[in-house]
């Protein structure tokens, strides 16, 4: 190899590397590089999610101020009450939605993926009372940072039942951005519905639902 090739590659490489310098997530806080997998905090004025290393958000663990830290674990609620009568009273477009409480606005928030980011539905508060009666594990969701997350997707399609799962927020954000990026045409395309179904098939897992079927 010729010496102005040796140069051409490493510059090339080097070139590669401060690419994927740049395209490193890092802490919103303190500036560090983060891992792929790392902590969010969430500020309920606005519902926007900041990325954080594990220091930084410990700080913000139970507190009232300006950000909140996101929780990790994810709860599969396998004898979940929803009649189709329920559900038609939340008026939800589609079978995918979310629903957490806002302090700021002191209020249960409704909202559904799209093609164009999250959108918020109203809500009778009548219709969550009922659902919290039936099933008072939402009672202990954590305000801004839990959230109830509907699949009814796979029940619609013909393939699996309906599935309900306690989430950390940046949970349901992520299908968002899912969605966003994978929809194709009027009806989403095949793709969009596959990373939906592994993307559920992940939070199962997240869960422990598959572990404890398997010692049922």
């Amino acid at each position: 190899m010729s010496t102005e090739t040796q140069v051409s590659s490493i510059l090339a490489r080097l070139k590669q590397l401060r690419q994927k310098r740049a395209a490193a997530e890092r802490c919103e806080l303190c500036s560090l590089e983060l891992l792929a997998e790392h902590e969010h905090l969430v500020e309920p004025a606005n519902h926007k999610l900041v990325c954080a290393c594990d220091a930084c958000a410990i700080l913000f663990d139970g507190q009232r101020g300006k950000y909140k830290r996101v929780p990790r674990s994810v709860r599969f609620l396998e004898e979940f009450q929803l009649s189709e009568g329920q559900w038609d009273n939340l008026a939800i477009p589609i079978e995918l939605a979310f629903f957490f409480r806002s302090t700021p606005q002191e209020k249960m928030i409704a909202m559904y993926p799209s093609p164009a980011g999250a959108m918020e539905s109203l809500l009778s508060l009548d219709t969550w009372d009922d659902l919290v009666r039936a099933n008072p594990v939402l009672g202990g969701m954590n305000a801004d940072v839990e959230a109830l997350l509907v699949n009814r997707a796979g029940a619609s399609r013909g393939s699996n039942r309906a599935e309900y799962f306690v989430v950390p927020i940046d949970a349901c954000y992520k299908l968002v951005g899912l969605i966003r990026t994978h929809w194709r045409g009027f009806s989403g395309g095949t793709e969009v519905w596959q990373e939906i179904e592994a993307f559920f098939a992940d939070l199962k897992k997240r869960s422990g639902a598959h572990r404890e079927a398997a010692h049922a």
